[in-house]
This record gives C-alpha cells, structure tokens and sequence, in this order.
C-alpha cells in the first residue's frame, strides 16, 4: 500500500460506482500471497462472528478504505453487502 497516501474513507454503497482498471495495484508476490491470506481470514472473521474488516482498495482515481464485511471471495473479487463487488487485483490489503 502507499504508505505516504492517506486513502479516502467511503461507504460501501459508494462502490457500485467506481471504475476499476484491469492491472494488479501489487507487484510483490509475497504480497499477494499475504493478501489472500488475510481475504480468507476476514471472510471466516465476517461469515462466523460478523466481524468488520477495513479493505483498503484503489480505482482509477484513488486510494480508498471501506469498514465493512467479506461476506463471499471468488476468483476475481470481493463480494460485500448487497453484491457490492471489489476486484482482489485492486486490494491492497486487509486490516484485520
């Protein structure tokens, strides 16, 4: 994550209507590893005690967080709330 980027805080029914771009915002492979850890560690923490995580993510314009729930992981994407989706390539990471 871009540590010296403070990210925007938004509501997660905001995120319908952002853009996203294709490209992986990270580059490191140990980093990615550590985010699909910590992806399946929020969604057990939302699906078994419905706890929130905070996902920081980025569109095409900003870094961005969300407080929320990880109620579903697919391949590509993040499902919350609603069937509101973030693509796992724009995640930068999960605090937990």
């Amino acid at each position: 994550m871009k540590n010296s980027i403070i990210p925007f805080l938004v509501e997660k029914e905001e995120i319908s209507k952002f853009t996203f771009p294709k490209i992986e915002v990270l580059v490191d492979e140990k980093a990615i590893s550590t985010r699909t850890k910590n992806l399946l560690k929020g969604l057990k923490l939302g699906n078994v005690f419905k706890n929130k995580v905070e996902i920081f993510f980025e569109d095409n314009e900003s870094l961005k967080k969300v407080e929320t729930t990880i109620w579903s992981i697919t391949e590509n994407y993040l499902i919350l709330k609603r069937n509101t989706v973030i693509p796992i390539n724009r995640v930068h990471s999960i605090a937990i």
